[in-house]
């Protein structure tokens, strides 16, 4: 617990701003100290676009401060998880700094009043860094720049635009877009693998306790050895001896090649052929790379709109795809614009964007309202990518569960078999 006094004596500040409904406001604050002058108008739900102090105006404790010092005393315990700043965390901020934006605010009194309302302590730092930075002459996309684990190129590359032509509330509120909807599809897709997954580790646990530890005890009361057990139980009585002498050997192999193939995927080349094998896997290869599309058509519609070259946005747009295969592709597809060809041309010949998109492209370049053309299309292909989240939702957890009840189904056979042909006299198969 840290427990932490904020000064000695209070200062009044004037404000002028816009209440939570956008009517102008004006006033005075009493407060210790600027930040907290901010806190308390947020806590208003108030927007100062103008904070001076007032000059004489300082209340000292001896002058019936107290009770306002003993309640600015602020207890903060540390709390779990709250070092890390999470894509839903980055998306509250950008729409907070969208909206105080467009009310006119200043991109400093707007960092400092967002962040006084934060209660997540890596989020109240990372504003309060960025407030610092600007407030030493630094612009917003530069102090965002040093800090690439939090903000991606697409995310500083509209903000450096916005800064340059003067629309930063609006290049946010297209940020804010993008984010919410690459967060509902990442939701989306953490939903449609949770169940699977909770399944297929159940199964697992079920299947190695009762290989291991029930099918032994039943075989073993059956007399004549196991020379005389069927074929199905004689293949599970292996396995199952196998994984109780040799058991921690197939884990430490299994946590070994797990580890060899998350290093792997880091490689450049690793990256690529692991996105090459997900793309052509039943199912749920047609689900990224309609994903894909609608995020590539939205970026680079969002980024154009900016005012972007087609070459600048490309380079952005290539890491925001998710599949190093297609990023390969959108390079060779800057090389193709950078000689000289229409954007359309060569992506129809890579293949793997699909014939709507090309089109739409063609058009938008022809018509030169590409941006236009590319958000509005944006729409479509989301759509098509929830619809396909969907049916991977329906149909990769009935396969799972399907595969896992045929092995069940197996150990089943296998364990009642001996006894069947005990019953009926039988001397095995």
């Amino acid at each position: 617990m840290v427990i932490r006094f904020q000064g000695w004596s209070l200062v009044q500040f004037s404000y002028k701003g816009f209440d939570g409904a956008g009517k102008p406001i004006s006033g005075t604050v009493e407060s210790v100290d600027r930040r907290d002058a901010v806190a308390q108008l947020a806590q208003m739900d108030y927007f100062a676009t103008d904070l001076v102090e007032t000059s004489g105006s300082a209340a000292t404790v001896a002058e019936g401060a107290i009770p306002r010092f003993l309640g600015r005393v602020e207890l903060k315990w540390p709390s779990i998880g709250s070092g890390r700043i999470s894509g839903k965390d980055l998306l509250a901020v950008t729409s907070q700094l969208s909206t105080a934006l467009r009310a006119g605010l200043a991109v400093l009194d707007a960092i400092e009043i967002i962040g006084a309302q934060q209660n997540k302590t890596s989020v109240k730092e990372l504003l309060g860094a960025l407030a610092d930075a600007v407030r030493a002459g630094e612009s917003l996309s530069e102090a965002m720049a040093k800090r690439p684990r939090v903000f991606s190129r697409l995310y500083i590359s509209m903000v450096r635009v916005g800064e340059t032509g003067g629309i930063l509330d609006e290049t946010m509120t297209q940020l804010a877009r993008l984010l919410d909807r690459d967060e509902k599809i990442s939701t989306n897709m953490k939903n449609a693998s949770a169940y699977p997954i909770f399944v297929l580790g159940i199964g697992f646990i079920s299947v190695i306790i009762v290989i291991t530890a029930i099918l032994p005890r039943i075989i073993n009361t059956i007399s004549g050895g196991v020379a005389v057990l069927p074929l199905p139980t004689r293949m599970l009585m292996g396995m199952s001896d196998f994984l109780i002498r040799f058991g921690w050997l197939v884990a430490v192999a299994a946590a070994g090649g797990v580890y060899w193939l998350t290093r792997w995927k880091r490689s450049p080349e690793g990256r690529f052929r692991w996105d090459v094998f997900k793309l052509k896997i039943p199912v749920l290869g047609p689900v990224l790379r309609t994903i894909a599309v609608g995020r590539f058509a939205r970026t680079l519609g969002a980024l154009t709109k900016s005012g972007i070259t087609i070459l600048s946005a490309l380079g952005v747009v290539r890491d925001t795809l998710g599949n190093e295969q297609l990023g390969r592709e959108i390079d060779e597809v800057a090389a193709k614009v950078k000689t000289g060809e229409a954007l359309a041309e060569p992506l129809g010949r890579s293949g793997l964007f699909p014939p709507l998109l090309v089109q739409i492209v063609s058009v938008g370049e022809q018509t030169g309202k590409l941006d236009e053309l590319l958000l509005n299309a944006a729409d479509t292909f989301d759509e098509a990518a929830d619809a396909a989240v969907t049916r991977f939702m329906a149909i990769f957890p009935a396969v799972l569960i399907l595969l896992l009840a045929l092995i069940i189904g197996f150990i089943i056979a296998a364990t009642l078999l001996p006894i069947v042909v005990m019953e009926l006299g039988g001397v095995g198969l």
